[in-house]
């Protein structure tokens, strides 16, 4: 790194500025050490989405990368304990071997960040609270995390939750520091529920759709009784200059058309129960004469971690927003944007993900409030060399602005866990 970079870089710190703890009592040491000399310390694990929220200026930096490994795994109780480092893909890997997984759909971000796949560890995840496309069926991060340990902002030890779903008394800690970003707990240790994994997957493909017909079939497939556990709309338009949705260059798949515009609903289970569903959605949403593909089992798994992974969307130099709104909402917010940005539905509609061409302070406070008229909130994922830097990087009210304050003073009473990572003065 350059002596320029290094200036106008805010999250690089000298290497004696680094601390590696090798277990959780030296995270705890450090921790106590910071906060007896009011030091704010950035919480680094892979770094993988250290660049999601407001750039960070601290003294010291706490990375935790070599606290990792598989702690324990009990198939037959369906859950995995891991500390807080270990990688996504050496979790799942684990997990396979007994056709089990993370429901959720971990997101690697590497793609949509450095050009490269970069997966992850299990503290960035929980942090961050963001789940794949199955998110509207077996629900979010939070949902999955039965329990944890770490070191709040004094230093002091904590743990919540254990092995079993149904083991909360009180208040439930595993889903509050789910979406934290690192700002009320250091996380050391883990323990996630998993799932058996489906035994196949079918994803239905119908081509050439306009975003009202396509919010339809997202709707309809949702609400029927075929289990659908993906849901997604990936337009070809609007073609906007300096944005580029490489959906032709991103599904490279024999069974998949390259014909315009893509609604896929995803069906997962054992064969015959797939195959049944499936004749049974194509009929309910009548689409007999519909232009569309059907991807089997093999070409599905790879086009659903295409999609969760934002691979379209791999080395884009533009801003990348996320946003969340009632699914009834998501066809009327794209009209009041005058579709002017590159988007694709999630969720069955409930999410979109936005890429924008040189935007602006005053255009990203103009997508904000519409979407939060709308019911919804806005995260800015990414941020291009056209805006780096966004004052409002998350979506808060003011009442829940002084409920997170409330329990950020509780958890790190002197600011010290990367302070205003998520809000000024949080």
């Amino acid at each position: 790194m350059s002596i320029e970079e290094k200036q106008n870089s805010p999250t690089y710190q000298d290497s004696d500025s680094i601390e590696y703890p090798q277990n959780e009592k030296e995270v705890a040491g450090f921790i106590k050490k910071f906060y007896k000399s009011n030091v704010p310390v950035e919480i680094v694990g892979s770094g993988s989405k250290r660049k999601i929220g407001k750039p960070l200026q601290c003294g010291k930096t706490l990375n935790l990368s070599k606290i990792h490994g598989i702690i324990e795994y009990f198939p037959e109780e369906l859950y995995i304990k891991v500390k807080a480092n270990t990688p996504i893909k050496q979790i799942e890997e684990e997990l396979k071997k007994n056709n089990q997984q993370l429901a959720f759909e971990p997101i690697d971000f590497g793609y949509l960040l450095n050009g490269k796949s970069d997966y992850g560890t299990a503290a960035g995840q929980v942090s961050c609270n963001i789940s794949g496309p199955r998110r509207f069926k077996v629900g979010s991060v939070r949902d999955h995390v039965l329990g944890f340990r770490g070191v709040n902002g004094r230093g002091e030890i904590i743990k919540s939750g254990g092995v079993v779903v149904k083991n909360v008394t009180g208040y439930d800690l595993s889903k509050l520091i789910c979406g934290s970003y690192g700002t009320l707990v250091v996380l050391t240790e883990i323990t996630f529920k998993v799932l058996p994994a489906p035994e196949e997957s079918k994803t239905l493909i119908i081509h050439n759709q306009k975003i009202e017909s396509a919010a339809y079939f997202l709707d309809k497939s949702i609400s029927s009784s075929n289990d659908i556990s993906g849901a997604i709309f990936l337009p070809t338009e609007p073609k906007v200059a300096g944005c580029v949705m490489n959906i032709e260059n991103t599904f490279k798949l024999n069974d998949l058309k390259q014909d315009g515009s893509l609604t896929a609903i995803r069906i997962e289970g054992s064969k015959e129960s797939i195959d049944q569903r499936m004749k049974n959605l194509i009929n309910e949403l009548k689409i007999v004469n519909q232009n569309i593909s059907i991807l089997e089992s093999y070409q599905s798994e790879i086009f659903w971690n295409k999609v969760k992974n934002l691979e379209f969307f791999s080395s884009t130099k533009n801003n990348i927003i996320r946003i969340v709104v009632p699914p009834s909402e998501s066809v009327n917010l794209i009209y009041q944007l005058s579709n002017k940005f590159k988007y694709y539905l999630d969720w069955g509609g409930a999410l979109i993900w936005m890429e924008a061409f040189q935007l602006t302070e005053e255009m990203f406070e103009s997508i904000r409030k519409k979407v939060v008229r709308l019911g919804g909130y806005v995260t800015m994922i990414k941020n291009s060399d056209y805006l780096p830097h966004v004052e409002d990087v998350f979506t808060i009210n003011s009442d829940r602005f002084n409920i997170s304050q409330n329990i950020k003073k509780s958890f790190d009473p002197k600011r010290i866990l990367n302070p205003g990572k998520m809000y000024t003065g949080i």
